[in-house]
């Protein structure tokens, strides 16, 4: 209580600071964040390309128990989220078409939008707010508890048996569930298309062929393995940054989950440019 009540005296006598200063603090604290980020990032690449040398070097239990963490056990909510989105995307879509006649085209807007855009970004969300959150809690509790240290010196590289596993497995998992997602939310808009705009399932999967390339599905999934490289290193990241307090883990949990959303939205943006530029 004693040493409460010190530092909230201290913080109630500290000299306020001016715009610019805090303006400044920040821009160095985020520049020391960015360059601790790129430490890790050059750590994991050289472990990861150590690791992938030799088939015997690659912890396929631990892969396998982390896609069954990240991916089989997602498959619920990613579905149950996509088939929603897809409902709602072609319901309010539904309302302009009639308008104009053009019930049919719902089928285009719908096809495109969300093999190309949606499905992958939704998957990505979804899973960043899950197993990446679970990612940093994870890694966060056993620095806490002193789990990684002890690793190291029994000689177990924390790197080989916790980081590559599941940046591996997610990166394995998450073009499997975008192809979920894709299902979900055309079956979510073919019922509302049918209810709504009076379109057969065969007439919708028809125009399905006709309209809609091979090309949009592969951007969608293509972009999977990149969203899931991002979630996976930043959420570990943030872990190995856990504090000895509790507190450290919600705090780098939440920037965690933002950080990753952020990451992946700049990802599927820059996706999107070069992809239009190559007229792909």
């Amino acid at each position: 209580v004693k040493e409460q009540k010190q530092k909230y005296q201290e913080i109630s006598h500290r000299k306020k600071r001016n715009f610019i200063e805090k303006l400044g603090e920040n821009s160095y604290k985020n520049y020391r964040s960015f360059l601790s980020f790129m430490s890790f990032m050059g750590e994991l690449f050289a472990n990861k390309i150590h690791y992938l040398t030799s088939y015997k070097n690659i912890r396929y239990k631990e892969i396998s128990f982390e896609i069954n963490e990240s991916a089989i056990k997602a498959f619920g909510i990613v579905a149950l989220t996509s088939f929603l989105i897809g409902l709602v995307v072609a319901y309010q879509s539904a309302y302009q078409l009639k308008l104009y006649g053009a019930n049919i085209f719902i089928v285009d807007m719908l096809g495109i939008s969300v093999l190309r855009e949606l499905s992958p970004l939704i998957t990505a969300i979804v899973i960043a707010g899950r197993s990446g959150s679970a990612f940093t809690a994870q890694i966060g509790a056993m620095k806490i508890t002193q789990e990684l240290d002890a690793m190291q010196t029994m000689g177990f590289d924390p790197y080989r048996f916790l980081v590559i596993p599941k940046i591996i497995a997610l990166m394995i998992t998450l073009p499997i569930l975008i192809f979920i997602s894709d299902i979900m939310a055309i079956i979510g808009g073919m019922v509302v298309a049918n209810l709504d705009l009076g379109i057969t399932t065969d007439m919708f999967l028809d125009r399905f062929r006709e309209a809609v390339s091979i090309k949009h599905f592969l951007v969608g999934i293509a972009k999977g393995p990149f969203f899931a490289f991002l979630i996976a290193s930043i959420a570990i990241y943030r872990g190995l940054l856990v504090k000895d307090d509790t507190q450290s883990i919600g705090f780098n949990t939440t920037k965690s989950v933002v950080e990753s959303i952020f990451a992946v939205i700049i990802c599927d943006a820059i996706f999107s440019i070069a992809f239009t530029n190559l007229g792909i």
